[in-house]
């Protein structure tokens, strides 16, 4: 299902939900019921409650969006740094050259196809990815320099492939979910307090304060979606976050 189906969704049932709920509460009101009896501490612990629940929804909007740009760019150093090696491999003879290339490569396309699925799902990577890296690692240290336009090139490939490993590394720790099942519930317990509240604000009928229920549910579905789009740095699909590698090499 396309994620802009589910917003929609989300935020046509939020509305529905708080729509239906106000529409069946007026029509059980008596004909001696007045508006303005709500008190003025009902309004006032309304309006704190509403700032406090949009403090926390942008501080956990920052939160994931921020895990997310690291985790891009964690991702663009990895696949920077394997591409700066196959080009500095130039200089090296052209058997090892060939290999160290073909290694990279074996290397990417298994984590395109084969591990980004594997960390999507379990928020972890595999072990065959690691074993495919050690392997252009352990290439590119045996081979021996036979001159010195060879061996100036030695380093920076070795410093390249530490950069990829540390990227790597990095891209691990990033692979799972950025919000904790305890702050997920505190999210949805906030809003369902935060909608439900209004309620008690005496709202009518009219078509002024239904579309302004109907806006503000739909907004809280809308932003607890952003967090939920946002909660897998590394997306919900293969193609979210693989272009990096996708542009730099031909998988």
């Amino acid at each position: 299902m396309s994620e802009w189906l589910v917003l929609v969704l989300a935020m046509a049932a939020a509305c529905a939900v708080v729509l239906t709920i106000t529409v069946l509460r007026e029509r059980r009101r008596g004909e001696d019921d007045d508006p303005t009896e709500t008190p003025d501490v009902i309004e006032y612990m309304t309006m704190m409650i509403g700032v406090v629940y949009a403090i926390v929804l942008g501080l956990a909007i920052a939160g994931v969006w921020e895990a997310r740009n690291s985790a891009q760019d964690q991702v663009r150093a990895e696949a920077q740094a394997l591409h700066e090696v196959t080009e500095r491999v130039q200089a090296y003879a052209p058997a090892a050259r060939d290999q160290a290339r073909e290694d990279v490569n074996t290397y990417v396309s298994y984590v395109v196809h084969k591990e980004w699925p594997v960390m999507l799902k379990r928020g972890e990577l595999t072990d065959r990815g690691a074993m495919l890296l050690d392997k252009v690692r352990e290439d590119l240290t045996s081979y021996e320099p036979r001159n010195d336009h060879e061996g100036q090139s030695y380093q920076p490939l070795l410093d390249q492939i530490g950069a990829a490993d540390a990227a790597r590394n990095a891209r691990a720790q990033s692979a799972g979910d950025t919000m904790p099942g305890v702050v997920w519930f505190g999210l949805v317990a906030g809003a369902l307090i935060a909608v439900g509240l209004i309620f008690t604000l005496q709202i009518r009928r009219s078509p002024r304060e239904l579309l302004l229920a109907g806006l503000y549910s739909a907004l809280i579905a809308f932003l607890l979606f952003l967090i939920w789009d946002f909660n897998s740095p590394f997306g919900h699909s293969v193609g979210d976050s693989t272009a990096p590698f996708t542009d730099l090499f031909a998988t």
